[in-house]
């Protein structure tokens, strides 16, 4: 495998879009850390550093079942810090996967974007 130091994938293991990030990254020979948050926890100051470098908005993943089944009073009007509180209350409501590369975060999982970030490591040349 290929190291590329500090890279660490954070998501919830059952998560079917976690497979297939985790699989891309084994297949690929990208050496990296998971990082469950429900085995291995989250602190508010996780997420407020994120927030700061990725939007809050985008973290917050307003189309799974655990925001779905808020009640709406709690999803009306909301803000950075009552979504931070519920994110880490609830972690599945953090957008999956978040993959920290060590100098830079992306979420969600797309083959092409995963391609063009590890192509000075897997020595892939990335398509324009």
């Amino acid at each position: 495998m290929t190291t590329l130091h500090g890279i660490t994938l954070y998501g919830i293991s059952n998560c079917d879009t976690i497979k297939k990030a985790r699989r891309w990254l084994n297949d690929n020979g990208i050496e990296y850390r998971f990082h469950d948050y429900r085995k291995d926890g989250l602190t508010l100051q996780q997420l407020q550093n994120w927030s700061e470098e990725l939007d809050w908005e985008e973290l917050l993943n307003k189309r799974g079942t655990t925001w779905r089944k808020l009640p709406e009073e709690q999803k009306e009007g909301i803000n950075k810090d009552q979504a931070l509180c519920l994110m880490l209350e609830h972690p599945a409501m953090i957008k999956r996967p978040l993959l920290d590369t060590g100098s830079e975060k992306h979420l969600g999982f797309k083959p092409d974007l995963y391609k063009q970030i590890f192509a000075p490591i897997t020595g892939e040349a990335v398509r324009e």
